[in-house]
């Protein structure tokens, strides 16, 4: 194992235990919402381990959540389908969506199955989704940017 690994691979998860426990931390500890999904422990990978990924970028990140979360509070809430159907549909579509706006983000691919099984409501896209999209993208910034000095966003 070389240092260079083992100075990234150490900033990648002590930035992933930070951002996961305050968005932990808002969910359990205070009155204000969820601010926590699943999905957002997958982003923690590409966010801090690979920024230079295009997957990685805030705005893949902001609105591949933002639309596969969206696309799965419809199908739930507006799509008459058994839920066998509704899932593989929801995910299908919320991935042909971030592909054809190029707004890829892997992670997000999960959102509608997420959604469809907790059955959210449009409260849901606010928070968690919104609010702690924009929370991991400020840790984002501050690590790739900040921290390390990497052109975080890419232009």
């Amino acid at each position: 194992m070389n240092k260079e690994n083992l100075i990234k691979s150490s900033l990648a998860g002590f930035f992933s235990f930070l951002t996961i426990g305050i968005l932990t931390l808002l969910t359990y500890k205070t009155e204000y919402g969820i601010f926590l999904i699943a999905s957002f422990g997958s982003t923690m990978v590409i966010l801090f381990g690979y920024p230079e990924s295009p997957f990685a970028q805030p705005k893949n990140i902001f609105f591949g959540h933002l639309l596969t979360s969206i696309t799965g509070v419809i199908f739930v809430n507006y799509v008459p389908l058994p839920i066998y159907a509704m899932i593989p549909a929801a995910v299908g579509f919320g991935v042909f969506l971030m592909i054809f706006l190029n707004v890829t983000h892997p992670p997000a691919g999960g959102n509608p199955i997420i959604v469809i099984i907790g059955s959210a409501s449009f409260s849901y896209i606010l928070s968690p989704i919104i609010i702690g999209s924009l929370i991991v993208i400020v840790f984002g910034v501050v690590l790739n940017r900040f921290i390390l000095r990497k052109e975080y966003p890419k232009k």
